[in-house]
């Protein structure tokens, strides 16, 4: 239906049109506007709504983001489903995530905030995976995934350098300080100085200043070598180095399954040079096939504490018998000169032994500087392709160990005395700590008024002191040695 000027249409005031569309149009022909009021049914379509206007916005669909300016009012996001992310702009408020689920981790970045964890359940953990908590795990057992234990993992004898019953210091080879490391040295002007030195709080000449440190994990000290005056140079029999030695039966019976390649035990510990540079060492197996296992501490720096840390297979070759014998060295060199070292050495795996191939080429600046010193503490081997926290143990259970392979009484409680000739009488000696094997035994110090002491029947619980002479009163001290060099 079309209307012409329906303002000459008097008495009429609305147009409806039935089943068809309304066209309004001006006298000159032009389309009029429209407006409609009170409309209470139907549906108004236009190109723009201009206006004030209000009403019921719930079946509004497909509305161009465009279209929409202004504030919007508050309403409810209840049933909002399927918004792409893209279209999420600006701060989010805070919301409760009590109900979401099946968020794909990818989707959650940034900083978590803290949570509380006492109702997680399944947490899955890989085996690769580690878990680090400042507080408190209860577990109905702990079941290592690799043989070892929580306590007595330690296989080394005074790894933290706490007994040294010889002495404090010497410029003789072998054991002569601290108990269970020995020091050796061939081809030099003047003999280096083996000792313990003190671990002290970081400081200069014992850094790093900051970070881990042995003195923050309880060690207070360390045994080492001070250079003497090389006033000829590194020679190549040049050599000074440390060792500890390891009875077979401790490594036979550790668990570690050494003839795998795929079981592994690890070497820890710290050390110390006053001359920066990358030192060499290696391990030495005594039963069956003689093989070696070089390795490096890495670049030191001067006068900076460094963990050292060496995760080492087993071999098909390796051989440790269940004997108090020497099964294993190990060896912390200092220098090697060129009758021991190749180009060619392979670092981190077992070869056949060669004397003249032990560690690659060392540089000669420390060997060559007086006074240079080298010091280690914090010696562990454990089962395991894990270093785990050193095992600290007390002094008398360290000294207990250390006296199986040596003991030196000097309390000079031993005494004797009888009236008249106690010549050919016998006094019965108990060690304090059964004894690796039968030892040596030596009197260091005595006091008789006549005659003469000796040790017979001696075996690794005692001896008998046989006292031979005319004398009444006998006082002495004993060392029994029963070291494995």
């Amino acid at each position: 239906m079309t209307v012409i000027r329906p303002n000459s249409i008097s008495g009429i005031s609305s147009i409806t049109g039935s089943g068809g569309d309304i066209s309004i149009f001006r006298a000159d022909g032009t389309a009029a506007d429209l407006i409609v009021n009170n409309v209470t049914t139907g549906v108004v379509t236009a190109t723009t709504f201009v206006g004030g206007h209000s009403g019921n916005g719930a079946n509004l669909t497909n509305l161009p983001a465009a279209n929409l300016t202004g504030a919007l009012p508050s309403i409810s996001a209840a049933n909002l489903t399927s918004i792409p992310a893209a279209n999420i702009t600006g701060t989010l408020p805070a919301i409760s995530a009590a109900n979401l689920t099946n968020v794909p981790a990818a989707n959650i970045t940034g900083t978590l905030p803290a949570i509380d964890g006492s109702a997680l359940t399944g947490v899955g953990v890989g085996t690769a995976d580690s878990i680090n908590t400042s507080g408190i795990i209860t577990a109905t057992a702990f079941v290592p995934s690799e043989p070892g234990g929580l306590s007595h993992r330690n296989i080394i004898v005074n790894g933290a350098m706490l007994i040294n019953q010889r002495g404090s210091s010497s410029t003789s080879d072998n054991y002569q300080t601290v108990d269970r490391f020995a020091a050796w040295n061939n081809s030099v002007n003047e003999a280096p100085t083996q000792s313990y030195f003190d671990v002290v709080a970081p400081a200069q000449y014992h850094l790093p200043m900051t970070g881990p440190h042995p003195f923050k994990e309880g060690f207070r000290r360390a045994f080492g070598v001070t250079n003497g005056n090389q006033t000829s140079g590194a020679q190549a029999g040049s050599r000074i180095f440390l060792t500890h030695s390891v009875e077979a039966k401790n490594i036979a019976n550790s668990g570690w399954d050494y003839t795998s390649p795929s079981s592994f035990i690890t070497l820890s510990f710290w050390v110390k040079s006053s001359v920066a540079g990358n030192f060499y060492g290696y391990l030495y197996n005594f039963d069956g096939t003689n093989l070696g296992y070089s390795y490096e501490t890495g670049n030191l720096s001067q006068f900076t504490w460094t963990k050292v840390t060496k995760t080492i297979p087993g071999h098909a070759s390796l051989q440790f018998d269940n004997n108090s014998d020497q099964g294993m060295w190990i060896v912390f060199g200092v220098y090697w000169g060129t009758n021991y070292t190749d180009a060619g050495n392979t670092l981190n795996q077992w070869a056949t032994w060669n004397s003249s191939s032990r560690t690659p080429v060392n540089a000669t600046n420390w060997f060559t500087t007086d006074n240079a010193s080298f010091q280690i503490t914090g010696v562990q081997l454990e089962v395991g392709s894990v270093a785990t926290p050193f095992e600290h143990r007390g002094y008398d259970e360290e000294l207990r160990r250390c006296q199986r392979y040596y003991q030196k009484d000097t309390s000079r409680n031993r005494r004797f005395w009888g009236s008249g000739n106690v010549s050919g009488r016998q006094f019965p000696v108990r060690f304090d700590v059964e004894m690796r094997d039968t030892p040596s035994v030596s009197f260091p110090s005595s006091s008789i008024d006549s005659g003469s002491l000796s040790a017979n029947g001696i075996n690794k619980q005692g001896y008998y002191t046989n006292m031979s002479g005319s004398g009444r009163f006998y006082e002495w001290q004993h060392i029994a040695n029963a070291e494995i060099n």
